[in-house]
């Protein structure tokens, strides 16, 4: 494989990544279950079902029949709690900042729905990076599938070598390795380290402070 000057785009997950959104998932999906008498969840049980969508997040907990308004409920309490109890990580916008200054390239590959990728986006002043935000909900499948990868990479005419991805899961690893580019996967998400690093990403790395070493 090539050396990392080749990189010229650098692909950021969102949530675990660069963003903490659990307290504002954990009020959220709590919220949803209190509306339809079901039993509040953990931190730690709602921490370790993120990264595959909301749906899927609320799935597991939820009579079948019950889907679609769990979900409704979720996303209506989620635009105001996003809001208010989302930050972003130590460092986020001096990695982000000291790759934009050095002309790479920058995008986001989440399987969030778009609309609150880019409330998050927004809130949290990020949009002045990023030059490119696609989500789940506008492909056929999220990840770990490698398509959200693909299309990023396709948009901006790249090889393979010529691109970074950097997420907090296991679903992140598998996605990167699934479309062949190379991974960094920052511990400290909804994953643990024994779970990533079966997986054999590119690069772990313990935060965002060793990740700008990295890079």
């Amino acid at each position: 494989m090539s050396n990392k000057c080749d990189i010229k785009l650098v692909i950021f997950d969102l949530d675990g990544t660069l963003i903490d959104a659990y307290r504002a998932i954990i009020r959220s999906f709590n919220h949803a279950m209190r509306e339809l008498n079901y039993c509040s969840q953990s931190g730690l049980v709602i921490r370790r079902a993120v990264g595959w969508g909301d749906s899927n997040l609320l799935a597991p907990f939820v009579e079948p029949g019950q889907l679609k308004k769990a979900v409704i409920l979720y996303r209506r309490h989620h635009k105001k709690s996003l809001l208010e109890d989302s930050r972003l990580l130590p460092r986020a916008k001096r990695v982000l900042s000291y790759l934009k200054a050095r002309g790479y390239l920058l995008a986001v590959a989440s399987n969030r729905p778009t609309k609150f990728s880019r409330i998050l986006i927004r809130h949290l002043g990020l949009e002045k990076y990023f030059a490119y935000v696609l989500c789940a909900d506008k492909l056929k499948a999220g990840k770990p599938h490698p398509e959200i990868l693909n299309k990023i990479r396709k948009k901006f005419l790249l090889r393979k070598n010529e691109v970074l991805y950097i997420g907090d899961m296991v679903i992140d690893a598998q996605a990167g390795r699934r479309a062949g580019i190379r991974t960094i996967i920052v511990s400290g998400g909804s994953s643990t380290q024994s779970q990533i690093r079966k997986q054999r990403p590119w690069k772990m790395a313990r935060g965002l402070v060793s990740l700008q070493k990295l890079l």
